[in-house]
C-alpha cells in the first residue's frame, strides 16, 4: 500500500501493512471506500516523522506537518508552512512559475465511483488538475480510502489486535512483525482514522510514525466553495 502526496507518506505504507492482504475482514464491505459517507466530518493536525540510518552511518530525520478537512466526497489537505523573510517571499514570487505540489493545498474529490485529483494555487487564482497517469509524480497511490481515512481500514483490522491498552477512548492497538519489520496502529473505531502508525525495524535502520491530532471544533466554511472564477490548469502545462 502506499500512502498519498509527500515523500515519508509515499514511503510509510510502502513498508506498513506488509502482510495484509486480504479483503475479506468482517465488519467491512468488500470496497472501505463504499464506507465514507458514513464516516465523520473531521478536521485534524498531522504529524509525521522519519529516521532513516543510512549506509554511511549517517542519520536522516525529518518532519513535518499537515492539515487536512475531510467531509463527505472531499478530502482537503495543506501543508504547515515557516513564515517567509522578506526575502524568502521575493525568491517565492520569482519562482511561483514553477508548480510545487507539496506548497500547495490538495483536493481529493470523490463523486460515485469517480475521483479527481486537484491542486489549489490561491496566489494565482488557479486550480492545477491532476490526470491519473500523473499520479505517480505527486507521490499519490490513487486510493480513496487512504485518502479519506489516512490508511484503509480493512487492512488495520486485518492486523491482529494488541493487549496494549489504549490512552484514548474508542481506540485500540494493532500490530504485527515480520522478519524483524513492525508496524503498530492505534485505530480510532469511532472516527475511523488512525491516531498513531508506526513502522520500522529492529535493527534501527529506520522508523516512520504519523500521528494524527482531530480538532475539537469543525471549520464552518470549506475552501474548496471558494473558487469560483479560478483558472482551470493542467499538470502538463507547468512541464518544460
Amino acid at each position: 500500500m502506499i500512502f498519498t502526496t509527500g515523500r515519508i507518506k509515499h514511503l510509510f505504507l510502502a513498508t506498513l501493512f506488509f502482510a495484509t492482504c486480504s479483503y475479506s475482514v468482517a465488519g467491512f464491505c468488500a470496497d472501505a471506500a463504499q464506507t465514507f459517507v458514513t464516516a465523520p466530518d473531521l478536521d485534524m493536525s498531522i504529524k509525521y516523522y522519519s529516521r532513516v540510518l543510512t549506509k554511511e552511518g549517517v542519520i536522516r530525520e525529518s518532519r513535518y506537518t499537515e492539515k487536512m478537512l475531510r467531509r463527505p466526497g472531499h478530502v482537503w489537505v495543506t501543508r504547515v508552512l515557516p513564515k517567509l523573510s522578506a526575502n524568502d517571499e521575493a525568491q517565492e514570487e520569482h519562482e511561483h512559475k514553477h508548480f510545487n505540489y507539496v506548497l500547495l493545498p490538495r483536493h481529493v474529490i470523490r463523486d460515485g465511483s469517480d475521483m479527481r485529483v486537484e491542486f489549489v494555487d490561491f496566489h494565482d487564482k488557479a486550480v492545477v488538475n491532476i490526470a491519473p497517469s500523473e499520479y505517480e509524480n505527486i507521490n499519490f497511490d490513487g486510493s480513496w480510502a487512504n485518502t479519506f481515512f489516512l490508511i484503509d481500514p480493512q487492512n488495520v483490522t486485518a492486523l491482529p489486535p494488541l493487549s496494549q491498552a489504549s490512552p484514548a477512548p474508542d481506540a485500540r492497538w494493532y500490530g504485527d512483525e515480520k522478519n524483524g519489520i513492525f508496524q503498530r496502529v492505534l485505530w480510532d473505531e469511532k472516527k475511523m482514522i488512525p491516531l498513531i502508525a508506526e513502522t520500522g525495524d529492529r535493527a534501527g535502520t529506520f522508523f516512520r510514525r504519523m500521528e494524527v491530532k482531530p480538532q475539537a471544533a469543525l471549520a464552518k466554511h470549506m475552501p474548496w466553495e471558494k473558487l469560483q472564477g479560478y483558472a482551470q490548469k493542467e499538470y502538463a502545462d507547468f512541464l518544460d
